[in-house]
């Protein structure tokens, strides 16, 4: 089972615990969290794509450790930022959807997130990037390299390689203090366009999004393009000229990301902090297009997880648990060294995973929508376990609300000009329409097309799963856990 520290473990017992785990003492190491907006698992070399070039994360799995079963808690920005940053689902600490604009949902003021509790414990704490979450009292960092707005045309969180230039100070000070970067990218997402009114768009049809693309590049990347007959397009997308011509987009925002990662890690190692630093790529929710990005499917939620830890013993591992981003914070606390109440969190740490050893106990996981935007109201929650998934709309009456970013895209639109009207494997019917209860054996059914909700043979499973579901929502302080008995 994974570890959790007791309040009484001391920075020298857990100094003791490190080598025994890893094989060299790094009982303060420094911590670098990068979080990409919207990169699905599925556009990435070392998962799988023969296409998308990803050298960078590719090394960097190489020399540490990929998680094959790794999933976000929601799939929608703002939510599953405040998952990472505090270690509880968003229905518990309140930003129930995206922070910015009229939206404007917001952590509850009383939660200590991660930033906080590493400053409290003697880290110097910066970020970089986008922020998209609120309030910036509860997700405070000591050193703001750039506001990191959400969406801005003219975020440096599109250019990866000044982020990594803008850490230069924090990574190579002269300090004892150990330090947490949090660098956050706004590539791969949808890049929106201003109007001469100032009113920002996502409208570009019949023209693919530019995903951040322009053609005299970024600072210090050297552009790589696609061509659209290369990409690969996933099942749960039509393969279209539309669709074909976004995903050429899409990888070139995501080769882009990876130069300005692979810029950071040069950035540590010229500063003789690379060994010394637990190094963790995520994305916050699945990728940009119509059936992933705000659904609780497998293709919005489970997602790249990279992990290279100081003194780890065997580069190239992976590891096979099902963790999620609630267990992100208690894992870089645990071996940050530094103590929390398990009351305050609803994850749990993997550390005791992180060079590959098998997770006893990791063995199911949990997710929770709500909103995306204020006017997008479709409470979700999902249990999954490694056969089985189990998603309860709990106001399945509404049809399901796209993004605006994906309601314009060209992929979208060119899905229901479509004679067939079909998203991928799915009918744009049924993606909108949905049952109380969708039941689906991932194993067998790995796109959740057929639903067993109804089938007599699994209503044990149904049945098992759905008592697993209000227990985590009980114990998760879950206010959708009246849906139950009262609409």
């Amino acid at each position: 089972m994974s570890r959790t520290l007791s309040p009484a473990l001391t920075i020298a017992a857990f100094a003791a615990a490190t080598v025994a785990s890893f094989g060299s003492p790094h009982p303060r190491p420094n911590i670098v969290l990068i979080v990409s907006d919207d990169h699905g698992r599925e556009a990435i070399g070392c998962y799988g794509n023969p296409v998308v070039r990803t050298p960078n994360l590719d090394a960097l799995a190489a020399d540490g450790t990929r998680f094959t079963r790794a999933f976000c808690t929601t799939a929608s920005c703002s939510p599953s930022r405040s998952v990472i940053l505090t270690g509880q689902q968003n229905h518990r600490n309140g930003m129930y959807g995206l922070e910015h604009d009229d939206s404007h949902f917001s952590t509850f003021g009383n939660v200590r997130s991660l930033p906080v509790r590493l400053a409290e414990a003697g880290y110097r704490t910066a970020r970089v990037g986008k922020f998209h979450v609120a309030p910036e009292s509860v997700y405070a960092f000591q050193t703001v390299l750039s506001p990191g707005a959400a969406n801005d045309p003219g975020t440096i969180g599109r250019s990866p390689v000044e982020m990594a230039e803008l850490s230069r100070p924090i990574i190579a000070a002269k300090d004892d203090r150990p330090f947490f970067l949090y660098y956050a990218t706004d590539d791969p997402h949808r890049m929106n366009a201003v109007l001469p009114n100032g009113r920002p768009t996502f409208e570009t049809y019949p023209q693919p999004n530019s995903f951040g693309n322009r053609p005299e590049g970024r600072p210090g990347i050297t552009r790589i393009t696609y061509r659209p007959e290369d990409v690969i397009v996933p099942h749960y997308l039509p393969d279209t000229p539309d669709t074909r011509a976004e995903l050429a987009e899409y990888y070139q925002s995501i080769s882009r990301m990876d130069q300005g990662i692979g810029h950071l890690i040069d950035e540590l190692k010229q500063a003789g902090k690379y060994d010394s630093t637990l190094i963790l790529y995520i994305s916050d929710n699945g990728a940009p297009f119509p059936g992933a990005k705000t659904t609780l499917y497998d293709v919005g939620m489970e997602l790249p997880c990279i992990v290279r830890a100081p003194g780890r013993r065997h580069p190239g591992s992976t590891q096979d648990g099902m963790v999620t981003w609630a267990d992100i914070a208690p894992t870089i606390l645990d071996v940050a060294g530094v103590p929390w109440n398990p009351a305050d969190m609803d994850g749990r740490s993997f550390r005791a995973g992180l060079d590959g050893t098998p997770l006893r106990g990791f063995d199911e996981v949990y997710a929770s929508h709500t909103f995306h935007t204020i006017t997008m109201y479709y409470p979700m929650r999902v249990v999954r376990t490694a056969r089985y998934k189990l998603i309860v709309n709990l106001a399945s009456p509404l049809p399901f609300p796209n993004a605006n970013d994906l309601i314009h895209s060209p992929t979208w639109i060119g899905a229901e000009h479509r004679p067939d009207k079909m998203l991928g494997l799915r009918s744009i019917a049924q993606f909108l329409h949905r049952p109380k209860f969708e039941l689906y054996d991932v194993q067998a059914d790995p796109d959740e097309i057929h639903n067993l909700a109804g089938d007599p043979a699994h209503q044990a499973v149904k049945d098992e799963l759905t008592a697993k579901l209000k227990a985590w929502q009980t114990a998760t302080r879950d206010p959708w856990l009246h849906k139950w008995n009262y609409e």
